[in-house]
């Protein structure tokens, strides 16, 4: 029996499947560009992040921590440290701490207040930012992973109609062998849909994970570090 390959299968098919054949090609491979940038850029946040929390919770003042954040360039928690670093600096103090003798600084009661209100919207604000730069390109991943099986199967009923169409013209009884190579040939557009959704699918729910956790090692180290700000402004306020 003549074997046909895939490739030969897309040649031999009508204008419309192979319309939805490159569409397909375009989504993979958009969507596999997005796959390998988001894969880079989500692991080296990962791992810078953990590594900054641990120098930060060693480190006995803000400055250190500030320069080991500028080293940083895929930390979304450095950034946003930095961030509020720069916002504390405009109190006029570099406070530090230590578990078990904190340096505290001498900022005004009310420069502190009104300065503690201002780091506590930074840092809401910078978090947000990293969210968003976080989940940047990933929605096409989940809109691949929805679309790309329709987009194929659409392909498919439009080949099996044309091959149905075709047998209404020809003359004598039609077989089996008639239609199925213009079948065969729609039925790879539904193939192609699926091996273009499962993947980004697979992307979509493991970049979503890690941003979550992310996202939650943001919110706590934001809460941790306006912990430390306002532990400072009580003493400063009972001093």
């Amino acid at each position: 029996m003549e074997q046909i390959g895939v490739f030969e299968m897309i040649m031999n098919a009508g204008l419309m499947v192979q319309f939805v054949m490159l569409l397909l090609l375009l989504m993979s491979v958009v969507s596999w560009a997005i796959i390998l940038i988001k894969y880079i850029q989500i692991k080296n946040a990962y791992s810078e992040s953990a590594a900054f929390v641990e120098f930060f919770w060693k480190s006995r003042n803000f400055s250190d921590s500030y320069a080991r954040a500028r080293s940083l360039q895929y930390s979304p928690i450095a950034r946003v440290f930095r961030i509020a670093y720069l916002e504390l600096k405009k109190m006029g103090s570099d406070p530090g701490f230590d578990k078990t003798n904190p340096d505290h600084s001498n900022i005004p009661l009310d420069e502190g207040i009104q300065g503690y209100g201002n780091i506590k919207r930074v840092l809401r604000r910078s978090s947000n930012l990293e969210s968003i730069h976080l989940i940047r390109l990933v929605p096409f991943l989940a809109t691949t992973g929805n679309t790309a099986p329709f987009v194929g199967l659409f392909g498919t009923v439009w080949g099996i109609m044309n091959s149905f169409h075709s047998i209404a013209y020809k003359k004598g009884a039609a077989s089996v062998a008639a239609v199925a190579p213009g079948i065969s040939e729609a039925l790879v557009a539904t193939a192609a849909g699926l091996a273009v959704a499962i993947p980004a699918v697979i992307a979509y729910n493991y970049f979503t994970y890690k941003i979550r956790i992310i996202e939650s090692e943001l919110d706590i180290f934001s809460s941790d570090f306006l912990n430390i700000i306002e532990h400072d402004l009580t003493v400063s306020r009972e001093a």
